[in-house]
């Protein structure tokens, strides 16, 4: 069936062909070539040809269309919502305006023209977007899949390959590469199985290639908009969109179909879509970090296509993406793309480079589609540059930019660190030195029409790095709608940002690559962000629990006075209560106790859990109703069980 284009509101220049605009207005006129110089945001270096961006202070007329050399029709850019409008018209988004030009029509001219305009604000050439440059390593050694010394860790769900994703349980396992680095993960093992698996009210928004939601893996976790009747050409639900079903391709001439069998395409988008919610529990294939537990509890995955392979969309597709996401439901976004590091070297030369594309973020973060937080939650990669600050938009204030590390959990050697980085996680790194340097890629869902009938695959880069921490974030607002919790868009990010694990630790020396080159670690030391994303602690931080950080495999004396205040050696102690889930996490070597105002404790394990420490404040009693004594007080803390632990106690 043919699909109908996009519904805007067009003007059209039928009735004006007989106005001659074979030359520039500026050159009729006369007008010194200032205007645009005054009203552009951009350059037209990279942009596509056919149409320019415009800012209007006032509806635009006919005009004004007849104005501009090679005009032939003018739309919005971002189609308005019923029950939207004052939120459109807060962030200006009912201001933007795409000029379409006849065919050879200079771009630069048009936007020249349309700078003379009294009615328009901002000029913007309609740049292209860009993914991550890939990341793709030569001469790989054949796969061979990791030893089954690490199969009972993964007993938590029956996907058969579970134990190849390193990523989300990290135990050492030197069959995936020498360097292996037990713990070096995003410690989301006890989330699973004490806090949450995910929650289908929450929907993710994947912003990149389509993602196939057909997967045998994705299917049951797709989002699906009801509201719209699939094939009958009309715009059911009245959202500016046809036959919307699990999404909108913004690439392929607007007709809405999400493409994923197009020979340009890499499976990037199912990729990632994947690690944030494949359906776990399934008997089949791999996990996905919100994923649920088979009883259709996961996440739900929107796919907004802006790439097919690495054609994109532009700046005004870009936008209609994020709107769209924020107006049917998206509580995150997952972006892995962005402009190469150093296009952009400040927020303001970006937001004044992508005024549309910025314009639709902020209308992102401000719509609330969850009881949860609100606000909208945006994650970006950094970037594959290996540059020493993050790409464009992840690199704004107000997102949230994902470094990425390999198993050895050190820097991969392709990520972007430094200013702009917010945190870390998962990427993968290929050049990793070991025997099996495949598995030491972030194994997710790909698309089998074009991996040689395949469903799953290894890739890497900072673009499998941000679906981790997407993912993560998905499980904290899952969480926080079961513990009824409610927060503000920034103490929510804020939680994210500083749920995160000590990476410095491992920035001494050198990394040698497989290739034989050498990373110097110190390069990295506090530029990997705040450090490796920890589920764990993202979900303590909700439910309002320290933390205490403790080193596996050894008996330690822990200070109880950030828990108890500076006079807890004075407190009486009356036991430390252990649920059995903790004990097994931590691999407990007897129980847990308190002298002197300090926390006996000899894990075992790498994992984490919860105890309550109970106390008498006032007396070596509890007061009753036979004798004076003190009052019962209680704490429940986290406790942290790490192979390494920073200085400062783990605090970050």
């Amino acid at each position: 069936m043919k699909r109908i284009p996009i519904i805007l509101t067009v003007i059209s220049l039928a009735l004006l062909s007989s106005c001659d605009r074979s030359e520039s207005k500026l050159a009729q006129d006369n007008t010194p070539q200032s205007a645009l110089a005054t009203k552009a945001v951009n350059t037209a270096v990279g942009a596509v040809d056919g149409s320019i961006l415009l800012y209007f202070n006032a509806e635009p007329t006919e005009q004004d269309l007849a104005a501009i050399a090679g005009a032939k029709s003018i739309a919005k850019v971002f189609p308005s919502v019923p029950g939207k409008e004052e939120m459109e018209k807060r962030f200006g988004l009912d201001k933007w305006y795409e000029v379409f030009l006849e065919e050879g029509t200079d771009i630069t001219t048009a936007a020249e023209d349309a700078a003379l305009l009294p009615s328009v604000e901002r000029v913007e050439f309609n740049t292209m977007a860009v993914r991550p440059e890939d990341t793709t390593v030569e001469g790989l050694p054949e796969y061979v899949a990791p030893g089954p010394e690490t199969k009972g860790v993964y007993d938590i769900f029956n996907d058969p390959r579970f134990n190849e994703q390193w990523g989300y349980i990290n135990t050492g396992n030197k069959s995936i590469c020498n360097n292996s680095y037990a713990g070096g993960d995003i410690n989301v093992k006890d989330v699973w199985t004490q806090l949450t698996t995910g929650d289908p009210s929450i929907i993710v928004a994947v912003i990149d290639e389509g993602v196939k939601y057909t997967h045998p893996d994705l299917v049951a976790n797709m989002w699906t908009n009801t509201k719209e009747i699939p094939g009958n050409g009309i715009d059911d639900d009245n959202n500016g969109y046809i036959d919307d079903i699990h999404g909108y391709n913004y690439v392929e001439g607007f007709d809405g179909v999400i493409n994923w069998t197009d020979s340009r395409n890499s499976g990037h988008g199912t990729h990632t879509a994947g690690t944030i919610a494949a359906v776990n529990n399934n008997g089949i294939g791999v996990c996905g970090i919100a994923g649920g537990d088979g009883s259709g509890n996961g996440v739900k995955l929107m796919s907004c296509q802006i790439f097919v392979g690495k054609t994109g969309t532009s700046i005004a597709g870009c936008g209609r993406a994020i709107k769209y996401a924020a107006d049917n439901g998206a509580s995150l976004i997952s972006c892995s793309f962005g402009y190469h590091a150093g296009s952009f070297l400040s927020d303001g030369a970006y937001k004044n480079s992508a005024g549309a594309e910025y314009d639709a973020l902020l209308y992102f973060e401000a719509t609330k589609n969850n009881a949860a937080v609100d606000g909208g939650v945006i994650i970006f990669a950094s970037g594959n540059d290996n540059t020493d600050y993050a790409g464009y938009p992840g690199a704004l204030n107000n997102v949230i930019s994902v470094s990425s590390y390999g198993p050895d959990f050190m820097p991969a050697y392709y990520t972007n660190y430094g200013p702009g980085c917010n945190i870390s996680a998962p990427g993968g790194d290929m050049m990793v030195v070991g025997s099996n340097r495949l598995a030491a890629g972030v194994l997710s869902t790909v698309i089998s029409e074009r991996s040689n009938g395949n469903d799953y695959d290894f890739f890497q880069g900072t673009s499998m790095a941000c679906p981790h921490v997407t993912g993560v974030a998905a499980l904290g607002l899952a969480y926080a709608l079961k513990l009824g919790k409610h927060f503000t868009l920034d103490e929510f990010k804020t939680m994210i940002v500083s749920s995160a694990k000590d990476i410095d630790s491992r920035m001494n020396g050198t990394k040698t690559l497989a290739d034989g080159k050498v990373l110097q670690l110190y390069n990295y030391r506090h530029k990997m962000g705040s450090g490796g994303i920890d589920a764990w602690e993202l979900m303590m931080k909700i439910e309002g629990i320290p933390s205490i950080i403790v080193s596996t495999g050894s008996e330690q004396w822990v200070d109880l006075s950030t828990y108890f205040g500076t006079s807890s050696v004075s407190l009486t102690y009356r036991g430390v209560e252990i649920p059995d889930a903790t004990r097994q996490s931590l691999g407990l070597e007897g129980d847990p106790y308190i002298q002197y105002g300090r926390l006996f404790i000899h894990p075992t394990k790498i994992g984490s859990g919860k105890v309550v420490i109970h106390a008498v404040g006032g007396g070596d009693e509890v007061g009753s109703d036979k004798a004076i004594g003190g009052m019962a007080i209680s704490q429940e803390v986290s406790i942290v069980s790490r192979n390494f632990k920073a200085e400062n106690g783990g605090w970050l």
